[in-house]
């Protein structure tokens, strides 16, 4: 198998940040025992509420997800930007829970008793547009609070966290709640709070003064209500690691403390970084590594790995697939609520078939369509490649690779003209031949940027190699994968989606009836070596 073209253990007790170089934004992490679990947001896409297990905090594995299919209304297209915000994980009472704001529809949360097994329907527990960034707090009386922030574009409020307190069995709030900090002034744009009790204090961390550009801020009061005293404790300060931003603190069996946050690095989304962590003597967390003379910490690119009493084994989330599985591999989601009719495995066994779907939405472009089978960017650099049979395509039907953002392009295989896809021109040009074309996209619509008339229909092998500014260099190979032929266009800069970023995949689209089928999908480090 390839190399994988980001590990973040370095095979020496040391580590590399970003822990995942990958776009699980918002991240939120628990110890169990000697299990680690983490969870992020996945807005639209499903499978969504990811699910991550690692014995270090380094080596991650993909083992599930919490939401199979989003039961709400609207989720059969493409909800973009919408859905799954900033969820919490915690373990109480034996039961794994997950709690998620979507600042449409309200707070919602669901339970486990393994969480890579069968997570339980979605529970609204409160109405409301705007509720966002929610986190519980089972104290130690038996009583129960939940804290979240505010979706200024949905409620009108900003900077601010409310707490409101929870029925112990946490599917309801029992009142409003209070809010316990405004940062207007001092800590704008506050959101992202994790809530936590330690030595009698209760904690809050959450990050301020913007995604891209903030900081990691705690707050600590000896009442749930407050008053809340602020530090601010983890910053860029003269990092490359901008807007070290939300996580989850957790301790080790060792006494270890560490941090999990993201950074945003637009096309490549939001990745996640582990930072070493400690208590002062006056019980204020002290997070990565503070410069000589400096109050406030920096994130560390390389570090120690934690203590957790043994060797683990190298992991990194899932990315190459060859499609031998009954089912589809956890690092695949849709735009919307996955259709049977999209895709079959059994029909051709070690094949996925992809069936075309018309294009949804304006000017006939990919941007709406709800079928496009994709997953996230997983390193600075990378080749990602499949092996493609066009036999099943029919007039007007197209299908391949695909790396999609607010905009988009691919390299795809057509039967037929560009516009036969409609019902006065498929019979037509069912028997045309196939034509290999790359094009480019947004929500407005798409351009085809070059075309190559084809002569086969087996054995295309379609690729994209992405380099560490994010921009995709497309090529392919009509033999056998031994030399490719690099498309004379000019390099497509991948862009980021609506909070998320880049994915890339596969598709199939059309009127015309017909599928392409792939006998593998592989990403590996670049052929020439970049990292």
């Amino acid at each position: 198998m390839a190399q994988h073209p980001w590990v973040p253990d370095q095979g020496d007790g040391t580590y590399l940040n970003p822990i995942v170089h990958a776009d699980y934004s918002d991240p939120d992490v628990i110890r169990v025992g000697s299990d680690f679990y983490m969870t992020a947001s996945s807005f639209g896409h499903l499978p969504g509420l990811p699910i991550l297990h690692s014995r270090d905090l380094v080596n991650w594995r993909l083992i599930n997800h919490a939401v199979s299919r989003m039961p709400l209304a609207g989720y059969d297209v493409p909800q973009h930007g919408g859905g799954v915000w900033a969820p919490s994980l915690r373990y109480h009472a034996g039961k794994y829970w997950i709690y998620y704001g979507d600042p449409d529809l309200g707070i919602l949360m669901t339970t486990a008793d393994d969480p890579a097994g069968a997570w339980a329907p979605l529970h609204l527990v409160k109405p409301g547009k705007g509720l966002i960034d929610v986190c519980p707090l089972w104290d130690d009386d038996g009583r129960a609070y939940l804290i979240h922030a505010y979706a200024h574009s949905r409620s009108g409020i900003k900077h601010k966290l409310n707490v409101c307190e929870m029925s112990a069995d946490g599917r309801t709030l029992l009142d409003e709640g209070r809010i316990v900090y405004d940062g207007t002034d001092k800590h704008p744009t506050l959101e992202g709070p994790k809530f936590y009790k330690r030595d009698g204090y209760y904690y809050i961390f959450a990050p301020a003064g913007g995604v891209a550009t903030g900081w990691q801020t705690v707050f600590r009061s000896a009442s749930v209500w407050g008053p809340y005293e602020d530090r601010i404790v983890l910053h860029q300060g003269e990092t490359e690691v901008n807007g070290p931003h939300q996580g989850g603190w957790v301790e080790l069996a060792s006494g270890e403390s560490w941090f999990v946050h993201f950074q945003d690095k637009g096309p490549y989304g939001r990745v996640v970084h582990l930072q070493p962590m400690s208590w002062d003597e006056d019980g204020w967390p002290v997070m990565g590594e503070r410069r000589a003379g400096e109050a406030i910490g920096e994130p560390v690119l390389r570090w120690r790995k934690p203590d957790v009493g043994e060797a683990c084994a190298v992991e990194v989330p899932a990315t190459s697939d060859e499609f031998d599985a009954p089912k589809l591999g956890l690092q695949w989601q849709w735009q919307a609520n996955p259709d049977v009719r999209w895709y079959s495995l059994s029909a051709r066994p070690g094949f996925i078939r992809l069936h075309a779907v018309p294009r949804a939405g304006e000017g006939g472009g990919l941007y709406r369509s709800p079928n496009l089978l994709m997953q996230k960017f997983p390193a600075p650099a990378f080749a990602a490649e499949c092996l493609v049979d066009a036999t099943g395509l029919k007039g007007g039907d197209s299908g391949g690779l695909i790396v999609f953002g607010y905009r988009y392009s691919c390299l795809a295989v057509r039967r037929g003209s560009a516009n036969a896809g409609d019902a006065d021109h498929a019979e037509d040009d069912a028997d045309r031949a196939l034509t290999l074309y790359l094009a480019a996209g947004d929500k407005a619509g798409e351009a085809e940027l070059w075309s190559l008339p084809l002569t086969g229909t087996e054995g295309i092998r379609l690729r994209v190699e992405v380099s560490a500014d994010a921009s995709c260099v497309y090529s392919y190979s009509l033999h056998d994968g031994a030399s490719y032929a690099a498309i004379p266009a000019e390099a497509f800069q991948a862009s980021e989606g609506h909070w998320v970023g880049a994915k890339l995949g596969l598709f199939a689209s059309g009127s015309g009836g017909g599928q392409v089928e792939f006998d593998w999908f592989r990403v590996s480090a670049r052929v020439d070596g970049q990292n």
